[in-house]
């Protein structure tokens, strides 16, 4: 059995679990009468949908709780057609990339900030998926980042190594 056939089979099931997304995405689309074009995609081993286009902006809501809604009720959607929890990421109108960028110069300015104060810093509450933005830019700057505290109110904190 060679390496390639394990990576094959969860490339083939992420491409199986982002087009069940996209047929119930245009779906919700499609009864609220609302236009998109849908883009599928693989990213950091999980299937990646964004939708753009049209009036969609009401759909990411304020600090995007109603995309997070809409991503679990895709997600819900996967799991009920594989059997499978999916760990799918929706983005809508490109708020999760705008939102990356600007988590990542978080980090990045709180990362310079450490270094030169040599003092921990504990970031504002964030959810899970802005977390792991935080951590994964921390632990490429060479610092290190620990969660704390309990959801709704987790944070970040950013120390020297």
């Amino acid at each position: 059995m060679s390496k390639e056939e394990p990576t094959k089979t969860v490339e083939s099931r992420l491409e199986e679990e982002g087009d069940i997304a996209a047929d119930y995405l245009e779906g919700l689309l499609d009864i609220a009468d609302l236009d998109g074009d849908i883009e599928i995609g693989i990213e950091n081993d999980r299937a990646h949908l964004v939708v753009e286009g049209g009036e969609l902006s009401h759909l990411v809501g304020k600090e995007g709780e109603v995309l997070d809604a809409l991503q679990e009720l895709t997600r819900l959607a996967v799991q009920t057609a594989t059997g499978e929890r999916s760990r799918l990421m929706l983005d809508l109108d490109g708020f999760r990339s705008e939102k990356r960028a600007s988590l990542t110069k978080l980090a990045e300015e709180t990362a310079d900030e450490v270094k030169s104060s040599g003092k921990a810093i504990k970031l504002a509450p964030m959810n899970a998926f802005e977390r792991k933005i935080v951590h994964d830019t921390i632990q490429k700057i060479g610092l290190k980042s620990e969660s704390e505290g309990e959801d709704p109110d987790r944070c970040v904190v950013v120390m020297l190594s």
